[in-house]
């Protein structure tokens, strides 16, 4: 998309899974990429793979339950670019699986920390260096749990919720300012997240496909091309939204 092209984006969570296919596909955009995620290792394996595909992208180290670490990865987009055109606040927990009232408070307090504060605080400090520029997109990603519930994952799914509300919230805030704010929810992807919730278990990994009317799990790249479609200019009316990309899993 050639609207994309010299532009800069942070995408949050970039060393695997849906985060790092959104970062080397803006990358292939010709998009400065801000790589941020928590595991250094995965973080420069996505900045190296896009350099040497001729790109343009940095990591930074940034766990979304260290607000200074948010802090950090905004002022290296600024540093480093001189401002803020898109941001991807994907980075995401799973948590652990256990009903309501055997939710322990650390797990609470961890998915809500990582999936909601830490999306709030990326909101936080993206959106005064967007305004600086002239605008900008924001994208959080939610899940098809911001839509529906889930048992056994009452913390992911009210994250998931709460990021809907913050993202429609923010958007009416900044729709007047040139800033559209919108939310991804994707189904069930094929990603480490769901190896790790799965690998023990494949009744649950049987279950989850059945619940996908399309026949199969979705690949990360295709959350990455509705994150970039969204960011275009092509989407220029779209704010406040949440686009669920999902196989038909929760279609009324």
């Amino acid at each position: 998309m050639e609207s994309l092209a010299e532009k800069v984006v942070i995408v949050t969570g970039a060393g695997s899974g849906i985060g790092r296919a959104t970062a080397i596909a803006f990358a292939a955009a010709k998009a400065h990429v801000v790589i941020a995620d928590h595991n250094d290792g995965h973080g420069h394996d996505v900045a190296t793979q896009i350099q040497e595909s001729g790109g343009s992208g940095v990591f930074v180290h940034a766990d979304m339950m260290v607000p200074a670490d948010i802090v950090t990865m905004v002022e290296v987009a600024s540093r480093q670019f001189g401002r803020l055109d898109f941001a991807f606040n994907n980075a995401g927990v799973e948590g652990e699986i256990a009903d309501t009232a055997h939710c322990s408070d650390e797990n609470w307090n961890h998915v809500i920390g990582v999936n909601l504060t830490g999306v709030w605080h990326c909101m936080k400090h993206e959106i005064p260096l967007m305004l600086n520029g002239g605008g900008g997109v924001v994208i959080n990603c939610s899940s098809v749990a911001g839509l529906r519930g889930f048992a056994g994952s009452p913390a992911y799914v009210a994250s998931k919720h709460g990021v809907i509300g913050l993202t429609k919230t923010a958007a009416l805030e900044y729709a007047g300012q040139n800033i559209r704010v919108n939310a991804i929810c994707p189904g069930v992807i094929e990603t480490p997240m769901i190896t790790r919730v799965t690998s023990a278990n494949d009744g649950l990994r049987q279950a989850l496909l059945q619940q996908e009317p399309i026949g199969r799990l979705g690949r990360p790249d295709e959350i990455a091309d509705a994150a970039l479609w969204l960011c275009s200019s092509r989407a220029s009316f779209v704010t406040g939204h949440a686009l669920v990309v999902d196989g038909g899993m929760i279609v009324d």
